[in-house]
């Protein structure tokens, strides 16, 4: 039997090994907003109760155009973060290559992400070469429509069930003081709103050919001048709304100041730390109420190559507390999300969010425009789509004139 004193022996070297083997870990984001605030502090504790590591978070104000470029450099300028976010697809594309990003091959196949991760597409954005490069977190959907029970039951209308019935409403809804649609001026939200009119109106399959494909004759022909025209009207419905992040066009639906919003579901998020409840408070519709469609974009986090034994011992850690069954359930609860795991409950799930996992299930996806084009073809769209947004006289015939020409040059 053990003498007390070698006990506590060995109990100080266990203690001091601990102490040695702990690590800051910073990672860091654009998740900012009081929803997103909410969501991350879940991965952040989690990572702190199930191993011996901290959590210093490094949130970056602004969108992930603001966080993106920062991040980058630190990596390329050689201090390097312990994760950071990006979103599923190619925008990691080009540090991987240069072989700056931790392959989590080993790791993913040790818990069999591959079994688990549905659809396929999310672990698929993250393997270059047959290696796995991140970890995919959430399923997010940008092909939503939130409408506020507020402000059409004080313009004296119905809550609309779809994008026709809401243009319709949108008279009312100026007479009794409301902004019909609420859009921040941030580059990719107007770049969002021209998507889901896209995959609304003209069809998931119009969607995959133009940014999947890049057929520019298509882009540039009557099926998609329809899309143009009602980008124009979402131009002219929101032309009072003079904010610029997404979440102060979200507090305007939460407030009643707007009709709705053209969001991903992200902005759930901000419903529910303000109190309201899905289908009493604020109605979601997916694709408009039209194309019901769920798109497999979202975030991913990667890990940086690093100098330092603890903190690349602590990424892997880190990657599979994100990927364990609990914490994707308490994140993407709290962040409006779907779970990448197939194999989670979800019973706490609210009523739009159980939209998105029927659509799901039914296999109604589209991939997101990042795991289709790249991240310098998507700024250029993105810049026109600014401009037309910020141009009244510029008409819906021009800007899909400059469209087609940019997607006959993407890559």
């Amino acid at each position: 039997m053990k003498s007390v004193k070698s006990l506590l022996a060995a109990s100080t070297m266990l203690a001091a090994a601990t102490a040695v083997n702990a690590a800051d870990v910073e990672v860091t984001h654009w998740w900012t907003s009081g929803g997103e605030a909410a969501a991350v502090a879940e991965f952040a504790k989690a990572f702190e109760e199930k191993t011996d590591h901290k959590w210093v978070d490094g949130a970056i104000a602004g969108s992930g155009g603001t966080a993106r470029p920062i991040m980058i450099s630190r990596i390329t300028g050689g201090d390097p973060m312990g994760a950071t976010q990006f979103n599923h697809g190619r925008q990691a594309e080009e540090l991987v290559e240069a072989g700056l990003m931790r392959d989590l091959t080993e790791i993913a196949e040790k818990e069999g992400w591959k079994d688990v991760v549905k659809p396929s597409s999310l672990l698929d954005s993250c393997t270059l070469d047959g290696k796995i490069y991140c970890v995919p977190v959430n399923i997010h959907s940008q092909q939503w429509l939130w409408l506020s029970h507020k402000a059409f039951a004080d313009a004296g209308v119905d809550v609309p069930t779809n994008w026709e019935e809401f243009v319709a409403a949108a008279p009312a809804l100026e007479e009794a003081g409301k902004i019909p649609l609420a859009m921040g001026q941030q580059p990719w939200q107007t770049t969002l709103a021209f998507q889901v009119l896209l995959t609304a109106l003209a069809g998931p399959d119009a969607y995959t050919r133009i940014f999947g494909d890049k057929d520019a004759e298509f882009a540039g022909g009557e099926e998609l001048a329809k899309v143009f025209e009602a980008a124009a009207k979402a131009r002219e419905m929101s032309a009072k709304s003079n904010i610029q992040e997404w979440n102060q066009a979200t507090s305007m639906v939460i407030n009643g100041e707007a009709g709705g919003q053209i969001m991903g579901d992200w902005a759930q998020g901000e419903f529910q730390v303000a109190g309201q409840t899905a289908g009493e408070d604020y109605t979601c519709l997916p694709g408009l109420g039209v194309n019901e469609v769920i798109q497999t974009g979202g975030d991913a986090f990667y890990f940086p190559v690093v100098d330092d034994e603890e903190v690349a011992a602590a990424q892997l850690e880190l990657a599979s507390v994100m990927m364990s069954p609990d914490t994707q359930v308490a994140f993407n609860l709290k962040k409006g999300s779907l779970p990448v795991r197939g194999d989670v409950d979800l019973e706490a799930a609210n009523d739009c969010m159980r939209k998105g996992l029927d659509i799901l299930a039914k296999g109604n996806i589209i991939q997101a425009p990042d795991q289709l084009m790249s991240a310098d073809s998507l700024t250029q769209v993105n810049d026109l789509f600014v401009e037309f947004f910020n141009s009244p006289d510029m008409s819906a015939e021009d800007a899909q004139k400059r469209f087609a020409d940019l997607i006959a040059n993407a890559d």
